[in-house]
Protein backbone atom coordinates (compact mmCIF):
# COMPACT_ATOMS: atom_id res chain seq x y z
CA UNK A 1 0.00 0.00 0.00
CA UNK A 2 1.02 3.58 -0.60
CA UNK A 3 0.57 5.40 2.72
CA UNK A 4 0.53 9.13 3.47
CA UNK A 5 1.67 10.02 6.98
CA UNK A 6 0.54 13.40 8.33
CA UNK A 7 2.06 14.24 11.70
CA UNK A 8 3.78 17.36 13.01
CA UNK A 9 5.99 15.20 15.23
CA UNK A 10 8.65 14.66 12.58
CA UNK A 11 10.58 12.00 14.50
CA UNK A 12 7.46 9.91 15.06
CA UNK A 13 6.37 10.30 11.42
CA UNK A 14 9.80 9.35 10.11
CA UNK A 15 9.96 6.27 12.35
CA UNK A 16 6.49 5.20 11.24
CA UNK A 17 7.59 5.61 7.63
CA UNK A 18 10.61 3.36 8.23
CA UNK A 19 8.44 0.69 9.87
CA UNK A 20 5.94 0.77 6.99
CA UNK A 21 8.72 0.42 4.41
CA UNK A 22 10.05 -2.60 6.32
CA UNK A 23 6.58 -4.14 5.89
CA UNK A 24 6.77 -3.65 2.09
CA UNK A 25 4.59 -0.55 1.96
CA UNK A 26 5.56 2.73 0.38
CA UNK A 27 5.14 5.76 2.59
CA UNK A 28 5.53 9.52 2.41
CA UNK A 29 5.75 11.85 5.38
CA UNK A 30 4.20 15.28 5.60
CA UNK A 31 4.27 17.46 8.69
CA UNK A 32 1.41 19.90 8.09
CA UNK A 33 -2.08 19.72 6.68
CA UNK A 34 -1.07 21.89 3.73
CA UNK A 35 1.84 19.57 2.86
CA UNK A 36 -0.51 16.58 3.06
CA UNK A 37 -3.02 18.09 0.66
CA UNK A 38 -0.26 19.09 -1.77
CA UNK A 39 1.10 15.53 -1.68
CA UNK A 40 -2.37 14.08 -2.27
CA UNK A 41 -2.87 16.40 -5.25
CA UNK A 42 0.21 14.98 -6.95
CA UNK A 43 0.08 11.32 -5.87
CA UNK A 44 -2.60 8.73 -5.16
CA UNK A 45 -2.49 7.17 -1.70
CA UNK A 46 -4.23 3.98 -0.56
CA UNK A 47 -4.25 5.11 3.07
CA UNK A 48 -3.58 8.23 5.11
CA UNK A 49 -2.58 8.31 8.77
CA UNK A 50 -3.66 11.74 9.96
CA UNK A 51 -2.71 13.34 13.27
CA UNK A 52 -5.71 15.21 14.63
CA UNK A 53 -3.69 18.16 15.95
CA UNK A 54 -1.62 19.80 13.25
CA UNK A 55 -0.02 23.25 13.36
CA UNK A 56 -1.95 24.76 10.46
CA UNK A 57 -5.42 23.19 10.62
CA UNK A 58 -7.18 20.24 12.27
CA UNK A 59 -6.67 16.70 11.05
CA UNK A 60 -10.42 16.44 10.59
CA UNK A 61 -10.19 19.14 7.91
CA UNK A 62 -7.35 17.26 6.21
CA UNK A 63 -9.51 14.11 6.21
CA UNK A 64 -12.52 15.99 4.85
CA UNK A 65 -10.48 17.42 1.98
CA UNK A 66 -8.76 14.10 1.23
CA UNK A 67 -12.18 12.47 0.89
CA UNK A 68 -13.66 15.33 -1.14
CA UNK A 69 -10.72 15.66 -3.53
CA UNK A 70 -9.93 11.97 -4.04
CA UNK A 71 -9.60 10.84 -7.62
CA UNK A 72 -11.51 7.58 -7.66
CA UNK A 73 -11.68 5.68 -4.38
CA UNK A 74 -10.79 7.84 -1.37
CA UNK A 75 -7.92 6.61 0.78
CA UNK A 76 -8.46 4.61 3.94
CA UNK A 77 -8.32 7.29 6.65
CA UNK A 78 -6.85 6.50 10.06
CA UNK A 79 -6.93 9.16 12.77
CA UNK A 80 -3.86 9.16 15.00
CA UNK A 81 -3.98 11.04 18.25
CA UNK A 82 -2.69 11.19 21.77
CA UNK A 83 -6.32 11.01 22.83
CA UNK A 84 -8.75 8.10 22.71
CA UNK A 85 -11.44 8.08 20.02
CA UNK A 86 -14.37 10.24 20.98
CA UNK A 87 -17.40 11.88 19.46
CA UNK A 88 -15.32 14.46 17.59
CA UNK A 89 -13.72 11.80 15.41
CA UNK A 90 -15.80 8.66 15.52
CA UNK A 91 -19.09 10.41 14.86
CA UNK A 92 -17.90 12.46 11.91
CA UNK A 93 -17.76 9.62 9.42
CA UNK A 94 -14.46 11.01 8.19
CA UNK A 95 -12.16 8.35 9.59
CA UNK A 96 -12.30 4.62 9.02
CA UNK A 97 -10.20 3.88 12.12
CA UNK A 98 -8.67 5.64 15.11
CA UNK A 99 -5.34 4.72 16.71
CA UNK A 100 -4.10 6.24 19.93
CA UNK A 101 -0.45 7.26 20.23
CA UNK A 102 1.90 5.59 20.74
CA UNK A 103 0.63 3.65 17.75
CA UNK A 104 0.29 -0.08 18.12
CA UNK A 105 2.09 -1.05 14.92
CA UNK A 106 0.59 -4.55 14.87
CA UNK A 107 -2.91 -3.03 14.96
CA UNK A 108 -1.98 -0.64 12.17
CA UNK A 109 -0.61 -3.48 10.07
CA UNK A 110 -3.85 -5.47 10.58
CA UNK A 111 -5.86 -2.43 9.42
CA UNK A 112 -3.69 -1.99 6.33
CA UNK A 113 -3.71 -5.71 5.52
CA UNK A 114 -7.52 -5.88 5.69
CA UNK A 115 -7.78 -2.79 3.50
CA UNK A 116 -5.37 -4.22 0.94
CA UNK A 117 -7.51 -7.37 0.74
CA UNK A 118 -10.73 -5.55 -0.15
Amino acid sequence: MNVLIVDDNEAAADLLQELLVLQDHTARCTYTGRQALEAAASEAFDAALVDLTLPDFPGTEVARQLRAEARGTPPLLVAISGFAADETTSGTGLFDHHLQKPIDFDALERILSRAAGR
